[in-house]
């Protein structure tokens, strides 16, 4: 064992175990990101909460609660965007579109992310939203290279 996953989903792995993988992704997805919304929606203050204590931890500037009910309806909005991306996926896992689509709206909410984040507050709950999007958009990209060889 080298610490990687067993799942083998190169071009010689039957057709229906890489769409499987390829579902199980998408779905799991559209539930993290259906549940993320909802915690924005529940709790919007406590997710600013959260990143003020641990701005206070690094010494980082905290960033304003005000505007909460704004914000919500942004976040919950896009939130629920990027979850039916996923779903999409999951149900039509032919149709790379929908992971286009999904690949542009992770790319520009981490690309905003650090704009805002370099060029006019350097608050955490901007730097980690820029990395945390950052980061599956590379891994979306990842999941559009490898399932192009599955079409073969």
């Amino acid at each position: 064992m080298n610490g990687q996953a067993d799942v083998d989903i190169s071009p010689g792995t039957p057709s229906f175990m890489r769409q499987k993988v390829y579902t199980s992704i998408s779905l799991t997805m559209a539930l993290v990101f259906a549940i993320v919304g909802m915690v924005f929606l529940v709790v919007p203050e406590g997710v600013y909460t959260l990143f003020n204590t641990f701005s206070r931890t690094f010494g980082m500037i905290e960033s304003n609660e005000q505007g909460a009910g704004f914000y919500q309806i942004l976040a919950v909005g896009y939130m629920y965007v990027v979850s039916l991306l996923a779903f999409m996926m999951y149900r039509h896992p032919d149709n790379k579109e929908f992971l286009w689509m999904l690949i542009h709206a992770k790319s520009a909410s981490s690309v905003l992310s650090f704009l805002f984040f370099i060029l006019l507050y350097p608050y955490l709950i901007f730097l980690s939203n820029g990395i945390v999007d950052g980061a599956i958009a590379c891994g979306l990209l990842i999941l559009l290279a490898k399932s192009k060889g599955w079409q073969q």
